[in-house]
This record gives C-alpha cells, structure tokens and sequence, in this order.
C-alpha cells in the first residue's frame, strides 16, 4: 500500500479538532474522534438488554452508553501504553500521542485512571449480577494487546473482549435463559472477528514487516471468504439466540436487514483497497444498529 493510500489512524474532526493541542491529544489517545470504536462496544451491550425483553430500558441504556465511551477509551489508552514501540513501526499508527512522545506514558497512565473512574461510577449503578459479569472481563481486557505477538488470532480474542456487553447488557435485567444470552454472544464474537479482519487490512504489509499477527495475514487470499463465513456464523448463532427466546419462524425474518447488510459488506469488500476496507468496516456502526432493532423487535413484540 503506497503512502497516498494510507488512512491516518487520528483524523482531528469534529469537537476534538477544536481543542487547544495539549487537550486533543488526550481526545485522540481515547479515540474520541473515532466514536465507531464505542458504537461497536455498545451495540451488543444494548443486544443483551433489548432481547432480554424489558422494554426500551432508556435510564439503563444511557448508562452501557456513557460506560462504553469510557471503556472504549481506557482500552485504547491502555493498548497504546503497551504498543508504543510497535506503533512507532507502522504508518497508520505512528502518530499516535504515546508513540509520537506527544503524551508521556505518566500521563497517559493518569488518563487511563480517569477513565476507569467513570467506568466505576456505571459499575455502580447495574445490579450485582451485572456487576460480577462486567468485572470478569478485566483479565481478558488486559490480556488483549499482548494476542496480536502470539496467536494469527487477536481478532478472536478481541471478539470475545468487545462483545461482553452482551452479558452484562442480559444480566442486568435477567439471570435466566442464560442459553440464549450465550447464543447471542457467540454470533457478536463471530461479528466481532469479521469486521476487525476488514479493519486489519489496512496494516497487512507493515504488521507483516513488524512481526505483528492478524487474521487478515493468516487468510491471505481468503480473507474475503473468511470474512463472509465469519459473518455467516454471527447470523447463524443470533438466529439460535432468537429462536431461544422466542419459538417463532417468523421472529427470524428480523435478522433479515442484518443479514443483507453483513452479506454486502463481504461481497463488496476489496482487500487490497484501504478505503474500501475501512468503509465496510465503519459500516458496522449501522450493521449493530440493524441487530439492535431486530433484537427489540423478538423481545418485546
């Protein structure tokens, strides 16, 4: 991929852009000028709570979104603490606030805090079933940046880490049927390992130089098809999910937006073509939302 290919990893638009630089780096190390980070960690938290089948849930909803924005942001301070020399290596990435030595790691562990705080005070406001779930991601979350020096599959662990939501958004209303909340977490992590295939493509060639794993690099010429069988498994398990809780054929037709969009993506996608890739994979923002109706619809009809 040549350099005018390249998309840069911090795009200063938006509110971070009209921030005095000392300010926007901090935004920038959180990723909040890249909100698709945070829809993406939402969306199954509010899965969890709409097919469990108690309604719109506003309050509590409100609360797995401002959680999300905050953990969101604590993960990427917390993967670009331990990443700085690798991102120092790639084009994309290079600029980062921590790597660049714009933001020293001091102070990128204060704001790791900070955000973790306001992680806390959501904590504090699920019941303690919810609050036992949401806890027992943290040992995955840290193990998280240290996957991709390892396995051909950090995808599959971030899948696992991204889509926790699921359960804490179902144990925050519910302790039953808990076969249909794992159903429903096992297609996100399928969905989750799909679209961040499309996002790792645009650093295949530097992460090969670097010595950097991805499943984009182990499918080599098939990470079309895997992405398509990735996403195929995500709607095969959410239907399982759907038919859990509620023994209806046509409870199933909900998936169908989804499914048309996740289909579109796979097939459209040109892995060689960093635009398109990251396209297809923002694109998920509206994937989840399509997910999040269909989810509505079977728990509260």
């Amino acid at each position: 991929m040549s350099a005018a290919e390249i998309v840069p990893d911090s795009q200063h638009r938006g509110f971070v852009a009209r921030l005095p630089q000392p300010l926007r780096d901090f935004a920038l190390l959180a990723r909040f000028d890249r909100p698709i980070g945070w829809w993406l960690l939402f969306w199954p938290c509010a899965w969890g709570v709409w097919l469990a089948g108690a309604g719109w849930q506003f309050k509590l909803v409100a609360w797995l979104l401002l959680g999300s924005i905050a953990m969101r942001g604590a993960g990427c301070v917390y993967n670009d603490i331990v990443d700085a020399d690798l991102d120092r290596q790639v084009a994309r990435t290079a600029v980062r606030p921590v790597a660049s030595g714009r933001v020293s790691l001091k102070a990128a562990w204060t704001w790791l805090l900070v955000l973790c705080a306001v992680g806390l005070v959501v904590l504090l406001q699920l019941r303690w079933q919810a609050e036992v779930v949401a806890l027992g991601s943290l040992a995955l979350v840290a193990a998280y940046p240290f996957m991709k020096r390892i396995t051909w599959w950090p995808q599959a662990w971030l899948g696992l880490v991204f889509t926790w939501g699921a359960l804490v958004g179902w144990t925050a209303l519910r302790s039953d049927r808990i076969e249909a909340m794992l159903a429903l977490w096992a297609g996100s992590i399928f969905w989750c390992i799909g679209y961040d295939t499309i996002y790792a493509l645009q650093d295949k060639e530097d992460d090969a130089l670097v010595g950097i794993r991805s499943s984009a690099l182990r499918l080599g010429d098939n990470v079309k098809a895997g992405v398509i069988a990735f996403y195929g498994l995500a709607l095969l398990f959410w239907g399982l999910a759907v038919w859990l809780e509620r023994e209806d054929p046509l409870a199933m037709l909900a998936l169908l937006p989804a499914a048309g969009h996740l289909m579109w993506q796979g097939v459209t996608l040109d892995p060689l073509d960093g635009a398109n890739a990251l396209e297809r994979f923002r694109s998920n923002r509206f994937a989840g939302l399509l997910v999040a109706a269909a989810c509505f619809v079977v728990g509260n009809a």
